[in-house]
């Protein structure tokens, strides 16, 4: 009897083990990889952002950068998704400078890839989007070459003060929401050119609906109302860390698709980087509600 039961026992165990043989090893999940290319706007540059958490993040450049990449990283982490985060930045340059210098540093598969003009669009002609619209088609043609499946967003950005309200701006006497419009319309055109593209991420008018809601002052020139954020840095051009904050978030709702006011108001970049619970909480409001716009 005892000779049966065990040799019954090892029967049972066989096809358990050669199921098991059969399967190997767990395959390996690699993290998601996704690129940024831009200039100071994607730097984080005058602020406390562009060098925090350089080490979680891969400067192609070598300039050791963390800026919009790495709260990006961050906040990839907290809400449990994994992601290889790398960046190509050059301050004061278009994407043609990228496409045409640079593109020896970034030529090969990506997941994901997040586009940044000039902030004017062109230097030389502020905003024409002649320019950008041919870079991003060259870009796009790059990327998919080494990834047919790979996700390209293009980067709104903000409406500049000193653009906005000194005298020599380009969009003087507009209104605050003007510059922001037009480079949403111009990253809209690039997008509906090159049907590759996956979609823009609004920035501006996140930045917009901010001023509109009393999160943050539209006029840095006449004073920072009490209460509300300044999103400017001290040339009144380039972001301050809360409008960094508010353009990492908006980047991480578009590309992961996971709600901003899921990383509460305690979450940790804005912690360290000196954003009140408040603050943070309000940034999210805003980028989830911006999101859902379009």
């Amino acid at each position: 009897m005892l000779r049966r039961f065990l040799a019954a026992l090892l029967l049972l165990a066989v096809p358990a083990a050669a199921g098991a043989a059969q399967r190997g090893p767990t395959p390996v999940v690699l993290p998601r990889t996704i690129l940024f290319i831009g200039n100071s706007f994607t730097q984080g540059a005058h602020s406390a952002v562009r060098n925090w958490h350089a080490g979680t993040v891969t400067d192609l450049t070598g300039a050791g950068y963390g800026g919009v990449p790495a709260l990006f990283k961050e906040f990839t982490e907290e809400a449990g998704l994994r992601y290889a985060v790398s960046l190509e930045t050059q301050g004061g340059q278009s994407l043609a400078f990228h496409y045409d210098q640079r593109r020896h540093l970034f030529d090969r598969a990506w997941d994901v890839v997040v586009l940044q003009e000039f902030s004017t669009l062109d230097r030389d002609r502020p905003g024409d989007p002649t320019r950008y619209i041919r870079s991003v088609g060259q870009l796009a043609a790059l990327f998919r070459a080494r990834n047919p499946a790979v996700r390209v967003d293009l980067m709104a950005t903000w409406s500049r003060a000193d653009q906005t309200y000194l005298p020599n701006g380009r969009w003087y006497g507009r209104g605050i929401a003007a510059m922001a419009d037009d480079l949403r319309i111009a990253a809209e055109r690039a997008r509906r050119a090159h049907p590759t593209i996956t979609g823009v991420i609004p920035v501006g008018q996140a930045w917009t609906r901010a001023f509109a809601a009393g999160v943050a002052d539209p006029n840095p020139y006449d004073g920072t109302a009490y209460g509300q954020a300044n999103f400017w840095s001290y040339d009144q051009y380039h972001a301050s860390t809360a409008g960094y904050y508010l353009e990492a978030l908006m980047v991480f709702g578009r590309i992961t698709g996971v709600d901003p006011r899921t990383l509460g108001r305690n979450e940790r970049a804005a912690d360290e980087l000196g954003l009140s619970p408040d603050l943070a909480a309000s940034l999210q409001l805003i980028a989830r509600e911006q999101l859902a716009a379009g």
